[in-house]
């Protein structure tokens, strides 16, 4: 059977206000078109979707059903006009992203870039944290999607493939650690260390690890950047533990070389975590499916 938008809106009304008068004044039309569009959508479906009652309207046991229906079509059909509205560049959609150091420093600034052009509509809040402090940002409702250490438990949260991630020592060519291909982390927290600021998710993950071992690092100093500490490691400054990936750029363009620790802590799981696909906005979904199948 035919029916159109016009006809659910009509129903919504009518089941709103619980009158056919008010109904008509809400979508608007005169009362008579109203009248004549409900009478022939129930012709048409073969049922009668109201009772009519002195003092209003009541939907009847099938206009129940109808309306349940009619709400979730209606529903769909606004967002689809927003969708075409984003699409069109009519509003500016803002996806909020938080992720761990070594993702937003090596992973994510590659895979964010064909995503953005893709979609001009949209702006992308990044921030950073710890893994801990990720998910409980996701699962409170305070960021849609994060990216974390899959090592942890997720409380409940859908997780989604993103990227497997090492971290390893870089030192200069000339250290003692130098002719090592593999070390464990023990081994290396006598020499003086290159690091990040502090309040970094991946320095306090390092800091912390050493700390197990009942050895701080000796920080000689702290810089800003993988590209800076690359810098001074490679100027025997000291030495420092980066993610594999930055690490092996910094050895194709610097007289510094790869250790890779051989504790299991230091090789992760990078995964995406949300709280789930009907939580998600449109935009939303399409970054984390080109997130996790990249």
């Amino acid at each position: 059977m035919h029916f159109d938008l016009a006809d659910l809106r009509l129903l919504a009304a009518i089941a709103a206000t619980g009158s056919l008068s008010k109904a008509a004044a809400s979508v608007p039309v005169a009362v008579s078109a109203a009248s004549t569009r409900l009478r022939l959508f129930e012709q048409r479906c073969g049922l009668t979707l109201f009772t009519r009652k002195a003092d209003g309207m009541v939907a009847t046991a099938a206009g129940r059903l109808v309306l349940e229906r009619s709400r979730s079509v209606l529903n769909e059909a606004q967002k689809l006009r927003e969708t075409l509205r984003e699409l069109a560049g009519d509003e500016r959609i803002t996806l909020q992203l938080a992720a761990t150091t070594v993702a937003n420093s090596t992973f994510l600034p590659a895979a964010l870039g064909p995503f953005l052009a893709d979609y001009p509509e949209v702006d992308l809040q990044l921030v950073e944290r710890k893994s801990s402090e990720i998910l409980q940002a996701v699962q409170a409702g305070a960021c849609e999607i994060g990216v974390y250490d899959g090592n942890l438990p997720t409380g409940g949260l859908l997780s989604l493939p993103f990227r497997d991630d090492r971290l390893v020592l870089l030192v200069p060519q000339q250290h003692s650690l130098a002719g090592r291909q593999t070390a464990p982390l023990r081994d290396a927290l006598g020499y003086p260390f290159v690091c990040l600021p502090a309040e970094r998710a991946m320095q306090r993950f390092i800091e912390a690890m050493a700390t197990n071992y009942l050895m701080p690092l000796k920080i000689r100093v702290r810089a800003p950047s993988f590209d800076a500490i690359a810098q001074l490691v490679a100027q025997h400054v000291g030495i420092s533990m980066l993610p594999e990936a930055a690490a092996a750029r910094f050895a194709l363009e610097l007289p510094v070389s790869i250790v890779l620790l051989e504790d299991a802590w230091a090789t992760r799981e990078l995964r995406i975590c949300i709280r789930g696909w009907e939580q998600l906005s449109v935009h939303a979904r399409q970054l984390v499916s080109f997130l996790s199948s990249r």
